[in-house]
């Protein structure tokens, strides 16, 4: 058996689409584990890209199946939305290659407009700045038990009457905050459509990622955002709703942690956050502006400018902890390109002394920590057609080996550029059993 855990090493962001997109060559199997469309990775073939927020990554790979896992929350439309956008670019099969677990939870038009409301109504130093794509309250009615599930679309008529009893959780709050409740019969319309298209989708997909593994396929587990937004992990209020470290995709996929072989985690040559929350690391000056016009630093799902900052070693040892890291992919180093001087917290100062650890219950205070950087000279070259470590300039190769020397992990991969082929690789995940 071989599964393979894709996890962000950071606050998400770090470019795990196409660092699964490149490994899925070598796997049979892509299961997403947790979060919904809030998460959009973005995918660079050719000339082409393609940003999915639903979908698997390796969906691109025509064999290899895609499962979408119960720890998901799935906004039908969006999910239809992606599969018709594949099939106008030529991936008629698409749907034969997907499996959507009935028992992820569904995301409807109310949960949406109740977060929209909530991140309006709240006070600027309250506000945790979601997408506003439904995430957190879907995940809310799946844990009082009150959700709705993707196998509920199979009756239409029962579907009615669960979500009338959903809605009466829901009344007083929306009400409260200047919305206004829609009927059951209105949200069954509205999702009727999409119901047709989604049923044939629907399976077990513990159970297929499970007879997967045990007959040796190749299983390369997905997530979404990053380790420090993870909802018990990150830093919190500030995190996601879901569970976004390796542990999770156990639990999300619905397989035994004992199936897991490797985890490989991702992190930038730098560190973005999206939305409000503690950034010790950011950079608000001109060189915050380079790394984020040259990196494209835009929310794939909401065009949000993502805040930038220098690399955070002390997070990226906590990533590697808490998930238990194999190897680490780091993306996105050519953009440090043409920068005189690069940075890197190495430690914070805190009242309790200077740490090498990450801080993460004094960070959500203003004013607690402070890093403590190292300085690494910057490059001018052109790194994008690089492809062995030998290649590279000896700064950008100073740069690199000091990163995986002080987190303690291997490099598994480099890329130095967005188009798929603009990656050095170093291990396949799966190389051991290839």
């Amino acid at each position: 058996m071989s599964a393979v855990v894709v996890v962000g090493a950071q606050w998400g962001d770090e470019g795990k689409g196409k660092i699964v997109d490149i490994y899925t060559e070598h796997a049979d199997f892509v299961v997403r584990y947790a979060g919904g469309p809030n998460a959009g990775h973005t995918l660079v073939v050719g000339s082409e890209k393609l940003v999915v927020r639903l979908l698997p990554s390796g969906i691109l790979r025509p064999s290899t199946r895609c499962i979408l896992g119960q720890g998901m929350v799935v906004d039908p439309a969006v999910l239809v939305g992606e599969i018709d956008e594949l099939i106008r670019r030529g991936q008629t099969d698409v749907e034969k290659r997907l499996l959507l677990s009935d028992r992820a939870h569904i995301i409807l038009p109310y949960h949406i407009e109740i977060d929209s409301l909530r991140e309006s109504s709240a006070p600027r130093d309250r506000a945790i700045g979601t997408t506003k794509k439904g995430i957190g309250p879907c995940y809310e009615d799946k844990v009082r038990r009150t959700g709705i599930r993707a196998g509920d679309l199979r009756d239409l008529a029962a579907l009615e009457a669960k979500i009338e009893s959903t809605l009466g959780q829901w009344r007083a709050t929306m009400e409260a905050l200047g919305g206004t409740t829609p009927s059951a019969r209105e949200i069954v319309e509205q999702v009727r459509p999409f119901a047709e298209r989604l049923v044939p989708l629907l399976g077990n997909a513990s159970k297929a990622t499970d007879d997967a593994i045990r007959a040796g396929k190749r299983v390369m587990l997905e997530g979404a955002q990053g380790t420090l937004l993870d909802v018990d992990h990150g830093t919190y209020p500030y995190v996601t709703s879901s569970s976004a470290v390796s542990g999770g995709a156990a639990i999300g996929a619905g397989i035994g942690p004992n199936r897991i072989d490797t985890v490989l985690g991702i992190v930038k040559a730098y560190t973005t956050r999206v939305g409000e929350g503690p950034f010790p690391t950011e950079l608000k000056d001109g060189t915050g502006e380079h790394l984020r016009n040259v990196g494209d630093e835009y929310g794939s799902v909401t065009r949000r400018p993502r805040r930038t900052g220098w690399l955070d070693l002390p997070g990226l040892r906590y990533a590697a902890r808490v998930n238990g890291i194999d190897g680490l992919a780091l993306t996105k180093l050519d953009v440090l390109t043409g920068l005189d001087t690069i940075q890197v917290c190495v430690a914070y100062d805190t009242p309790y002394g200077r740490t090498t650890d990450l801080p993460i219950d004094l960070l959500t205070t203003p004013g607690l920590v402070e890093p403590v950087y190292r300085s690494f000279p910057g490059w001018s070259e052109n790194l994008e057609n690089v492809r062995s470590l030998d290649e590279l300039p000896e700064t950008v190769r100073s740069y690199v080996d000091f990163i995986a020397e002080e987190v303690g992990v291997p490099m598994y991969l480099v890329s130095v550029g967005p188009s798929r082929d603009a990656t050095i690789v170093l291990k396949s995940p799966y190389a051991e059993r290839a």
